[in-house]
């Protein structure tokens, strides 16, 4: 159980440490998407303060993708709410360690709370039990380096020049990859992954182009929940 002593300066700087490889990812991918945000139309102090405001890697970049090719602001926010709706989940498996939590310090951990700080703070609530300072270490210093390296791209625009020379567009692309081959052992997901690509091919090829991966995410996860669970192959967590 977290307790108010938790929270000390030391606890708060070995979070900082915990956070390392964190950091590590985040600060090239935030500065790749303050590049992209800003060819996409975005002022850099706008930019910045979105790293800060909305704290959303893979949703920013979408976002991002989306100005560049004149979606619509309703097509951002609905899609990025999709994206970011695992949140729900993560939230679910979290909510049982910080109980004893005041509102207050569960709204803030829960605003700094990404996939990568998630995966890191279950891992030790689990092993080492509840320590706060630990993880608004982790978590603060997480936000700290995204911010950071957000705005570096942004006011670095000029010099950057062109993503594809920079080799930053694929950024993206590579992102999603990543997060999407640890889940394809699992065929439900497998079967997900394969029918939204293929799906939002063919809805490009008929014409719609600002809601083809909207629609396709939609269309792939709701016949994937029909997938037949076997539980002999774990199944039942996909």
């Amino acid at each position: 159980m977290s307790t108010e002593k938790d929270f000390t300066l030391k606890n708060f700087l070995r979070g900082a440490r915990l956070s390392l490889p964190i950091l590590l990812g985040y600060l090239p991918v935030g500065f790749a998407f303050g590049v992209l945000a800003v060819q996409a139309g975005m002022e850099p102090l706008t930019a910045g303060l979105m790293c800060y405001f909305v704290y959303a890697g893979s949703a920013q970049l979408i976002a991002a993708g989306l100005l560049a090719n004149g979606a619509s602001v309703a097509t951002v926010v609905i899609t990025t709410f999709i994206v970011n709706l695992r949140h729900l989940l993560m939230s679910a498996a979290l909510a049982p360690y910080l109980k004893h939590w005041s509102k207050t310090r569960q709204a803030w951990f829960c605003f700094e709370m990404t996939d990568e700080t998630f995966a890191a703070n279950l891992s030790r609530f689990s092993s080492c039990g509840v320590n706060a300072g630990e993880a608004f270490g982790l978590n603060f210093f997480s936000h700290g380096a995204w911010t950071a390296g957000g705005i570096l791209g942004a006011f670095s625009d000029s010099a950057i020049g062109y993503m594809t020379y920079a080799g930053l567009d694929f950024a993206l692309p590579g992102m999603f990859i990543a997060l999407l081959l640890p889940h394809f052992r699992l065929p439900r997901r497998l079967f997900a992954a394969g029918l939204g690509a293929a799906l939002s091919l063919l809805f490009i090829t008929m014409g719609i182009d600002q809601w083809n991966i909207l629609a396709a995410t939609v269309c792939s996860a709701t016949l994937a929940a029909f997938w037949p669970v076997n539980k002999r192959r774990n199944d039942v967590r996909a």
